[in-house]
């Protein structure tokens, strides 16, 4: 018998708590994200259960629980083996959102037609009867029975079926909220390729200065999520049209209108061509590239300068590792990404030295952390203008044949044999070491004799 998947298993655990709290006497129901899922014929991440249930009844009733969310009427029920658990929300009616994030309080209701409304979109509003139209089981695998099983009283199933993103009730009431939902529509219109209801968008750009208040990790949360689900182009063109990428990153919109010399840059201004890498991005790709890519020209608008010959960029890279690291700091990045992301920026225009480079400098570059990230940057950056490859096609190469031992081999000397050789340790210690290294990735020294024969040569 087939091992189930991680998804399925998902799947069975909710329908377990689902029918444990039917059996109980209460109504339980599939909601949000997993029906939208189901129903779009997508493997959902994760599924929700809502209950007429109260927290501690739920909290009572399953054997290992989580009260991380009993204060707005969450819990979290651990499957069997721990290894995930099912979201089990009350169903309620949120009061007054004072912080622009959560409820201040919460009111407990019997009514699943209530609950809803507290909802953000039309297509997260659904609710799914697992009960109805077949075994549990069969409903997550069938496309119909799902249809046929689901409570809708927010006309989610109409803007599923028509591609539309449209915000449960009054549109700024629902942003007022909770602010990033913005962001979230943006996101979901861009996931799914669905557009942003009128009225939504109209809310959208009347409220986004209110981004502001968002803390800057959900903000950037949301943005990596936007630049690694496979439609970033869309959704910073979206971002754009409401407004909201002036709020959240100014650096980009100031892109719009930069122009590029034609010769280099057929394709457009900075923001045009930062849109192409972006359509570029796979699904699922690293938010590291991710990032890069969105910022590896963030340095060229205020570098602009029109010269005799033509349009100039003067010191563009030093100045977008600087922009760059200040949009991190920002945004709360650990200072791995930070220092990756940095990296990809510094580093995105060597490529077209590495025709002239020394062995010893291209085994250094190739020897750069995550280096397979700085190549598809590369490409992308060419696939976005001149489509010139050559650069790229000749470092894939060295990547691919270069043997890893001649690329970082086993030092010759280090400190301890300058010391044993009469050399007081110092600051020229890093100075010798690396005309060595240089010298060794050359091919020109093979041994600890010729090292140290090297070291005596030039230092005395």
């Amino acid at each position: 018998m087939q091992a189930m998947t991680v998804g399925e298993r998902k799947s069975v655990e909710a329908l377990r708590v689902v029918e444990r709290l039917r059996a109980s006497g209460y109504e339980a129901y599939l909601a949000g994200g997993c029906v939208r899922d189901l129903l779009l014929g997508r493997e959902p991440a994760d599924y929700d259960v809502a209950t007429s249930a109260t927290p501690d009844v739920v909290l009572d009733m399953f054997e290992r629980t989580f009260a991380v969310g009993a204060k707005f009427g969450v819990v979290l029920v651990a499957a069997r083996d721990a290894e995930f658990v099912t979201e089990v929300a009350t169903f309620r009616n949120d009061g007054a959102y004072s912080d622009g994030r959560r409820p201040d309080a919460v009111r407990y209701s019997k009514s699943a037609e209530e609950d809803v409304q507290r909802r953000d979109f039309t297509i997260n509003g659904l609710l799914l009867d697992p009960m109805r139209g077949g075994a549990p089981g069969e409903i997550a695998a069938d496309r119909e029975l799902v249809r046929g099983a689901v409570l809708d009283y927010v006309d989610g199933l109409r803007d599923l079926e028509a591609g539309v993103v449209r915000a449960i009730g009054r549109a700024e009431l629902r942003f007022e909220e909770d602010h990033l939902r913005m962001l979230r529509a943006v996101r979901f219109a861009a996931r799914f390729g669905f557009r942003l209801d009128p009225a939504t968008k109209i809310a959208i750009r009347s409220l986004a200065a209110k981004m502001n208040a968002v803390s800057r990790e959900r903000v950037r949360d949301e943005l990596t999520k936007m630049l690694t689900e496979g439609r970033a182009r869309w959704a910073f063109e979206l971002l754009d049209e409401t407004g909201l990428l002036q709020e959240v990153l100014p650096e980009i919109a100031r892109m719009k209108g930069v122009e590029q010399p034609p010769q280099f840059h057929p394709e457009g201004d900075v923001w045009v061509h930062t849109l192409m890498l972006l359509e570029q991005l796979d699904a699922d790709c690293s938010a590291t590239l991710a990032w890069g890519a969105l910022l590896h020209d963030v340095g060229k608008p205020p570098t602009f300068r029109r010269a005799p010959d033509r349009i100039r960029f003067d010191g563009h890279v030093e100045m977008g590792v600087t922009m760059a690291a200040e949009i991190c700091r920002r945004l709360r990045f650990s200072n791995d990404e930070t220092q990756l992301i940095l990296a990809l920026i510094e580093n995105h225009m060597r490529f077209m030295d590495t025709g002239r480079m020394k062995e010893s400098t291209l085994k250094r570059f190739l020897r750069l952390p995550q280096f397979e990230e700085h190549l598809a940057l590369h490409k992308m950056d060419c696939m976005a203008g001149s489509g010139f490859l050559e650069h790229w096609e000749f470092m894939r190469e060295m990547l691919r044949t270069l043997p890893e031992e001649t690329v970082r081999p086993k030092p010759l000397i280090t400190g301890k044999e300058l010391i044993a050789a009469g050399y007081r340790p110092g600051p020229r210690f890093k100075e010798m070491l690396r005309e060595v290294e240089d010298a060794q990735l050359e091919g020109k020294i093979g041994s600890e004799g010729e090292a140290l024969r090297l070291v005596r040569e030039r230092f005395g």
